[in-house]
């Protein structure tokens, strides 16, 4: 018994969301940071896509594009397109974080430097600051 609690003690024995409850690996497993990079260029290309549309692609236009599908499609159904294309959802929970917490999480991925920081749960700081997480669908 006390071999299975130094293993689990051990550095060997910890994943990202671990402390979260979260599986290591598979469905319901914490997202990758490549699949997080996929998801955001696929999203931010079909917010670019819809700007120069609309009006030839400006800049302003595409982020506040960008940061309405964020704030609208992660508060209602816990994912985006780009999200949705690499098998990821943002959950509060069991279910989607809601408008007032995507929006919060959606400001802080767009300072930049909270989405690359990470809590020492393995969650960058966007998710943490308005309790989310991204899992693996």
């Amino acid at each position: 018994m006390a071999d299975r609690t130094s293993a689990e003690s051990s550095p060997a024995a910890v994943w990202p969301g671990k402390r979260l409850g979260l599986p290591e690996a598979g469905p319901g497993s914490m997202a990758g940071l490549g699949r997080r990079i996929v998801a955001l260029l696929i999203d931010w290309l079909i917010a670019g896509l819809i700007s120069a549309a609309w009006l030839g692609g400006d800049s302003l236009l595409t982020l506040l594009i960008f940061a309405g599908m964020h704030t609208i499609l992660l508060g209602l159904l816990g994912t985006t397109l780009g999200k949705r294309v690499v098998r990821l959802q943002v959950v509060r929970g069991p279910r989607a974080a809601g408008v007032p917490r995507a929006l919060l999480r959606t400001v802080l991925l767009l300072l930049i430097l909270p989405a690359v920081l990470s809590d020492g749960q393995g969650r960058p700081l966007h998710d943490a600051a308005a309790g989310t997480v991204q899992l693996r669908m």
